[in-house]
Parts: C-alpha cells; structure tokens; sequence
C-alpha cells in the first residue's frame, strides 16, 4: 500500500521550509510527496469572494496568489525528494500549470477532486498519456458516479489510481463509507485507495488498508499552528508516522490473509472504537457524503464569464473560463459546453465573473 503526504501550498513558497516538509513526509513513512502546482487565475475568478484569517478578511483570489511560485521551485523540489528516495506528485489546476508540470517530468500526476470535471485539463492530460505512460491518481471528492465514468473515458483506466475522498475540511470519520473502497474498484477496473481529510491518524486510514485499498493520502505539516491552507487539518510528523505503521500493519495483514485478516483488523478496532467502525465502513454505496452535500457545484469547475459583456456580443474563447464557484459567485455550465458556448451571443447584459447559463445565450445557425 502506497502513502501520499500532501505537503500542497503548506511550504508558503519557502524552499527550505518545502525541503523540511519533504525530510519530515519521508521519515514518516511516505512513498509519494505532493505539491500543489497554483496559478490562482486557473481556479478561481477574482470576484470569487472572501476568506477570513488571523489577519483580517482578504479576496480568496489574493490568497490563492500568493501561494504562487516559478516552476524551478518544484523542479528543485522533485530533484530533493528524488534524492532523498521518495517520489514526487503534482496536481495542477489547469492548462499552464499541466504543461509546465508535465516539463519537469513528474513520477505521477494527481487530479484534484474540484478538477474532476475540469474536461479541457482532462482532455490535455488525456493527450499527453497517449505518448508518454505516466501513473495518474485521481480524486473523486463532491462527485457521482457519473462523474467519475466521464472523467475516466477521458483519462483512460490503464495506471490510473482512483481515490474515494469527502471534499470537506476536516471530513467527518462516520462520513467515509470505506466499503465503497472496493465496490469502486470494481465497478472502474482500476486500483483504489483514500484520500483522508480526517483529523484521526488511525481510523480511516487502517480500514481502508482492512478493506482492500492500495492508497492512502494524508496532509502533513511541520506544525498545526502555522499559516497553510489545509495546516489545520494536516498531520504532524509523529502523527503521519503513527498512520504510517498502522497501515502497513493492516496492509500485511490483508495481503497475507484477505478477509480473515480484514474481518480480525475490524474486529480488534470495533473493541476500541465501538460503533464508530461500522459507521465508517457505511453503505458501500456511492453517493454525497452529507458533509460535503453543499460544496456539489460550487467547489467543481464549471463555466463563467471572465469580463462584462454587451448584448449581442460574441463570445471568444478568452471570455470564458473554466473555474471553481466557491464563495459567492453563482455557479455555471457544466465545462462539457464549453465548445458550444464558444461563438455564441450573449442576449443580455453580462455581469463580469457571472456563472454561464444557456438562457443567457443565442446559438449560430
């Protein structure tokens, strides 16, 4: 079983404290380490809304600005990990960011859950696996199952990983359904693991190792107190170490003794956890997590408008983009129209960063 240690934007853009990040995700047992790969623009409008931190309210835009660091940052990052034994994992977040991931040759590329439906980066990466064979791991946080088949016809299945996640920040442990793990597996064809926003260390990363599953992702942080993004919802190194052994316990277990070990595993956790384990484990069925019910829509892409618009004005490429809702915007087209809207006429008024809809819309006969 493989571990993921999502360091994502926690470095600040600080090399040093990025290479830290590294040292402490590989002592503590990480296979992979991940970045986050963030040119703000390629996510979210600037009219997106707000975030409240410690130092006053700022645009989220602004904040996802600063998060943004030169592609040498990640290609020193990659040369550190490789170096240090570990393997480097990316997610971009659109068409430069892809490119220029794709430039420093990554071991992996990993689809965040928000860009599941982002079908131009899907498309491109699409593309670029039919010359060059690289393992993609892809998230499927806020999603259906309809979801997933449309991002996988277009990704491919072959070394494709797929992660089952709740796109809440921290997930609720009860929330998890971990006998998805393998109902997923097997309705795709392809490996499955998780990807844990949870706070708990042990729970839902031992039972997804109990249950069959080949990966497990978690946030690190050299601290819980610091600045980062996702920080307080990361582990601290002896906390990811702690995960760390569990999981290859329980992964050892499986491997050598499939359900009797799985059945011996839960068994050993319901004694301490109680009822906790069976909640957990859930339905196996796909469906919203009630976490993260809300966030359907608003944190996937889908299409707005990037200026103001007159009516009957026809609409450019560079007029649309394919971004996350978030806060306050109202929320657009599904990107699969992306195409179709291109060449159109607006047939009113457009605000600028408004979610596209079709009634906004005149199509050339």
């Amino acid at each position: 079983m493989k571990i993921i240690a999502e360091i994502g934007t926690s470095h600040g853009g600080d090399l040093i404290k990025a290479k830290e990040l590294i040292d402490l995700s590989i002592e503590s047992g990480a296979d992979f380490v991940k970045f986050q790969w963030v040119y703000a623009s390629e996510i979210l409008h600037p009219k997106t809304g707000f975030v409240n931190l410690p130092t006053g309210k700022i645009p989220l835009y602004d904040r996802f600005k600063e998060l943004e660091v030169k592609p040498d940052f990640f290609a020193e990052c990659l040369d550190y990990t490789h170096k240090k034994g570990a393997e480097f994992l990316c997610s971009p977040f659109g068409l430069r960011s892809l490119e220029e991931l794709i430039s420093i040759k990554p071991d992996a590329i990993k689809i965040a859950s928000p860009e599941l439906n982002h079908i131009p980066l899907l498309k491109k990466l699409a593309e670029y696996r039919r010359t060059n064979d690289i393992p993609v791991i892809v998230s499927s946080g806020v999603s259906k199952l309809s979801d997933i088949e449309e991002a996988l016809s277009i990704l491919g299945r072959k070394n494709l990983t797929l992660l089952h996640c709740i796109t809440s920040y921290p997930a609720p442990e009860e929330e998890y359904n971990l006998r998805l793990i393998p109902n997923l597996s097997a309705i795709f064809g392809v490996p499955c693991g998780v990807s844990d926003h949870s706070l708990d260390p042990i729970l839902v990363p031992s039972i997804t190792a109990a249950v069959g599953g080949t990966v497990i992702e978690k946030h690190i942080t050299i601290s819980k107190e610091t600045d980062g993004l996702d920080d307080p919802v990361a582990l601290t190194g002896e906390q990811f170490s702690v995960m760390s052994h569990c999981v290859h316990q329980c992964d050892a277990a499986f491997r050598q003794y499939g359900e009797k070990a799985a059945a011996y595993i839960l068994n050993q956790l319901k004694d301490e956890y109680g009822e906790r384990i069976e909640k957990i484990l859930g339905t196996g069925v796909k469906e919203l997590a009630e976490a993260e019910k809300a966030n359907y829509g608003r944190t996937n892409r889908s299409l707005h408008f990037m200026r103001k618009m007159k009516k009957g004005e026809i609409i450019s490429k560079n007029d649309i983009g394919v971004l996350r809702t978030e806060k306050e915007l109202s929320v657009g087209l599904h990107p699969g129209f992306l195409d179709k809207v291109i060449g159109s006429k607006v047939n009113r008024d457009i605000q600028d960063g408004e979610g596209v809809q079709l009634d906004f819309l005149s199509f050339q006969l």
